[in-house]
């Protein structure tokens, strides 16, 4: 069914077949649709803004940022705005954090044309869309009370890093510290943000604050 009242919907995605392909299926399932689209997460953030949007169709990996964070960044600034995810990633675990980042789906880049055309109509009517393969195992993640402090289950290294990026340190800093790259530093950090399913550094810091974990 093809839906008959224009949408306008901007793709954030840096691959321009991925692009591309998304826009075809659109354009394929709604008679009236505005396509806009960006190749990193700067200029996602300025074409939001500057004009005004149905959807937004956000890739997890980006070239200049962390998809996750661009997720959060606009759900705070336009909390109205519609979101959903579109990434390479199946692990469950993104999609509870995009889900919380404020996503209203998420989607694998393996999703059949006619799913995800299904999932950006009921994002669209305002309903949140998740794949019945991972959808029992969000619901129980987004759902689920912990045990005891998720920082508990963090290493010996991965509480170092905790402390020093909550003490305001940069990540150049903190890999000189530890004697570690910067590589290694920045994968430390989207660990951390895995483990404690959180979406950013200043989410982190404010994490290790409320748990004491810095004076």
């Amino acid at each position: 069914m093809i839906a008959t009242d224009l949408v306008k919907i901007l793709i954030i995605d840096d691959h321009e077949v991925v692009r591309r392909g998304v826009k075809q299926i659109l354009e394929e399932h709604f008679l009236y649709v505005e396509v806009g689209e960006a190749n990193t997460g700067a200029k996602g953030i300025a074409a939001a803004r500057k004009e005004s949007w149905d959807l937004i169709i956000v890739d997890i990996s980006l070239p200049d940022q962390n998809g996750l964070e661009l997720l959060y960044e606009l759900h705070t600034t336009m909390p109205q705005l519609p979101l959903m995810v579109l990434s390479l990633h199946s692990e469950e675990q993104y999609a509870v954090r995009a889900l919380r980042a404020g996503a209203m789906a998420y989607l694998t880049k393996n999703t059949a044309p006619e799913e995800l055309a299904r999932a950006v109509k009921q994002v669209l009517s305002g309903r949140r869309y998740v794949p019945a393969s991972i959808g029992g195992q969000l619901a129980s993640n987004l759902s689920e009370s912990p045990s005891g402090p998720e920082h508990h289950t963090l290493s010996k290294r991965e509480r170092e890093v905790l402390v020093l990026l909550a003490q305001g340190r940069p990540i150049k800093h903190i890999a000189q510290f530890l004697t570690l790259s910067i590589k290694t530093v920045s994968t430390y950090r989207a660990r951390l943000l895995d483990k404690l399913q959180l979406t950013t550094t200043a989410e982190l810091i404010r994490y290790a604050l409320d748990h004491h974990l810095v004076d």
